[in-house]
């Protein structure tokens, strides 16, 4: 399956089917949303004309790209909305709030040396209290739990010379989350490049893909982030390397919205940016890589695609992928947004619709009665996490798991 790679916007060539609509999870949860026709191709001919026109109901948007992918005139329709946004939207009344959920590795920075701390006080009551009345963030919503040592940290310290002893590699986007939450998601990717015959370096700088930015209208900022990101992965790239990722929503982001939403030159890098699981699923059946798994490996899982995986048309590669490994039971989940869409489900205004989209994933996974949940998305991990009790994993850290020692 093939992402749509049209450049331009187009909103002219909206046939006006309103099929965006009858796809669109915000729109079935939401009254006030008047759906994406209207708030994308409609109102981008008034916009133009008088910024006036700006409907402040753009802001309930999930950007999960699902009308983008209905479409059957190739029309951004996401898009136009996120740039409307970002040109014209109204100063917010949590300006605070938006800045601690939109600058990930300034808040990673500062919690990781007191993770211990952070970790414990987070979920009491009280903070809660204060973070709900004063910043509103939603009291019910559940924090990712940060980590004491950083994977870059960890690289540096315990593998880096390690990797040397190979003579192909491949470059790793590692990303926010999994530097300062979840360092063992790429752990699982050294172990699994590594056992595919890969060395792995990392970007000479990174910095977070910024598409939590762009959701909180930060878009200079995510400019500045974004040029650093994509001068390192040209570097990568004329060094004979591929970069990886192992996030869908990090991955589109740089290979669509850089251009797309921020105006940014992505050729440099683009054909050699992939998700990890594409990439190992097309070098095995090349025959390049083969990989040994354990006899004795069990798992009963439920696949979730992720909206910005859709979007991308990549899902097949990693199904067909866990598929290859012995002892997987796979059910594949009906794509249905999970509602958190990155930082949206946070905010107070919001959680009641974040929770209102999701409820319908929840209850398949629940149906599924699966061991663990598979997805690429880490918010998404986050939602399904919270709102069902079931684990949520990287499908990396299955294959990880799944190898031969």
């Amino acid at each position: 399956m093939q992402e749509n790679s049209l450049s331009v916007f187009n909103f002219e060539a909206c046939q006006k089917c309103s099929i965006c609509n009858t796809v669109c999870p915000m729109m079935a949860a939401n009254p006030s949303y008047p759906g994406p026709k209207k708030a994308g191709p409609d109102q981008e001919r008034y916009r133009l004309k008088d910024p006036a026109f700006y409907d402040y109901a753009l802001k309930y948007c999930l950007s999960c790209k699902r009308c983008e992918v209905a479409c059957p005139s190739g029309v951004q329709v996401a898009d136009i909305i996120q740039k409307a946004r970002l040109e014209h939207a109204p100063s917010s009344k949590h300006p605070m709030r938006d800045a601690m959920l939109a600058h990930t590795d300034f808040m990673g920075t500062l919690a990781s040396p007191f993770a211990g701390l952070v970790n414990e006080v987070l979920p009491l009551r009280p903070v809660k209290a204060v973070l709900d009345g004063a910043f509103g963030i939603d009291a019910r919503r559940t924090f990712p739990k940060y980590s004491s040592e950083k994977f870059t940290t960890w690289f540096h310290r315990k593998t880096e010379k390690e990797q040397a002893r190979f003579d192909r590699f491949v470059t790793y986007f590692h990303g926010c989350y999994v530097n300062y939450n979840y360092p063992q998601l790429a752990k699982d990717f050294v172990k699994v490049m590594n056992a595919a015959g890969y060395g792995v370096h990392l970007l000479e700088k990174e910095r977070c893909c910024g598409v939590a930015l762009v959701a909180n209208n930060f878009g200079r900022q995510a400019v500045r982030q974004a040029k650093v990101n994509i001068a390192s992965m040209e570097k990568a790239v004329a060094g004979g390397e591929e970069v990886l990722t192992t996030s869908s929503s990090c991955t589109y982001m740089m290979r669509n919205d850089y251009s797309e939403v921020l105006n940014l030159p992505t050729d440099g890098y683009r054909d050699s940016l992939s998700l990890a699981c594409k990439w190992l699923y097309g070098k095995i059946q090349s025959g390049d890589v083969k990989l040994r798994f354990r006899k004795d490996f069990r798992m009963k899982l439920s696949y979730h695609t992720a909206c910005h995986m859709q979007r991308l048309g990549w899902q097949t590669y990693t199904i067909e992928l866990l598929k290859l490994v012995p002892g997987v039971e796979l059910t594949v989940l009906d794509q249905n947004c999970c509602g958190i869409a990155g930082t949206f489900g946070f905010k107070k205004e919001n959680y009641p619709y974040s929770q209102k989209v999701g409820s319908v994933l929840f209850e398949d996974i629940r149906r599924s009665n699966p061991q663990a949940v598979v997805t690429e998305c880490e918010t998404c991990k986050w939602q399904i996490e919270m709102s069902t009790g079931i684990p949520v994993l990287n499908p990396i850290s299955v294959i990880a798991a799944a190898l031969e020692d």
